[in-house]
């Protein structure tokens, strides 16, 4: 007993882990990541679930990791490393979605689910009965869901057309899979801002940047960049708060500091400045209180 009461506790260095796909060019999954990670101080673990030959204009081929290789993975990391949060990418098969959610239950992991099904540049990146297995066992698993409008409208099974539906649409996934949700809402391209629609505990807020004019393929990698740094400023101890408007903000400045790595190819990358003035947090009036006791 004294002995254990006189343990000193012992402070590791940050960490986080991605389960998700590797982008041979660069600008999405593991690589923009582990760079995400980086950026922001957190040591960067990774399982790879698939490996894509692609670059930001296109996917050409996708081999999938086994299941029982990305488990072994992901238990070879948590074996050794005291990882704060993981965050899912692409998974592809449905063997893959079930090997993911055991492993991360096995080891009680805070996540961060990104629930990728198609690629900037329509590249399907899931198989059909993984949707499914993503329904039913990985996003209820969740502490946020980040899907974007397109990911949203399949959930939810009906198109989304505006703001008023944008919000109800993001407490309603936050019902259907108990988690919190940030809806990313960059695909309505209206209007000078770009809006993400969060549901945080039933109550609904708007998380908005300024929308900036982008050369070809900039944009590649957002959803990835923004879900990575969520899961590492979670790890870095941030409030729900504090953490979305700096992952808003990190993917901004990434934006706006974009690099050219070829010929009319842009990519976004990690910012120098600091762009957390520029985003803006608000809530949303409640205008339908019946509406969180729906299922």
């Amino acid at each position: 007993m004294t002995e254990k009461k006189n343990r000193k506790k012992v402070e590791y260095y940050p960490s986080a882990l991605t389960v998700a796909g590797s982008d041979s060019g660069g600008g999405a999954g593991i690589q923009a990541d582990l760079r995400t990670f980086n950026a922001l101080g957190v040591f960067g673990c990774a399982a790879v679930t698939a490996v894509t030959a692609q670059n930001p204009a296109c996917v050409t081929r996708i081999d999938p990791i086994p299941a029982a290789g990305v488990a072994a993975q992901i238990d070879a990391v948590m074996e050794r490393i005291a990882v704060r949060c993981a965050k899912t990418g692409m998974l592809f098969t449905a063997e893959n979605v079930r090997a993911v959610d055991a492993a991360l239950k096995r080891h009680n992991l805070k996540l961060i689910c990104d629930p990728v099904m198609v690629s900037t540049s329509g590249h399907k990146l899931m198989e059909e009965d993984a949707l499914n297995a993503m329904k039913e066992e990985l996003l209820p698993l969740a502490a946020w869901i980040t899907p974007n409008l397109p990911e949203g409208e399949f959930l939810l099974g009906r198109k989304l057309r505006s703001p008023g539906e944008y919000a109800e649409a993001a407490r309603e996934l936050a019902e259907l899979f108990h988690a919190n949700v940030l809806l990313k809402g960059g695909h309505d391209e209206k209007g000078q801002a770009a809006v993400d629609y969060v549901c945080w505990k039933g109550e609904l807020y708007t998380l908005s940047a300024p929308r900036l004019k982008l050369p070809p393929y900039a944009a590649h990698g957002t959803g990835c960049t923004l879900s990575a740094a969520m899961a590492a400023l979670t790890a870095l101890d941030f409030s729900w708060r504090d953490m979305l408007k700096e992952a808003k903000a990190f993917v901004f400045g990434s934006l706006r500091e974009h690099v050219e790595i070829g010929a009319g190819v842009s990519a976004m990358y990690p910012p120098v400045e600091d762009s957390l003035d520029q985003i803006g947090f608000a809530g949303i009036p409640d205008k339908a209180p019946g509406a969180r006791g729906r299922k």
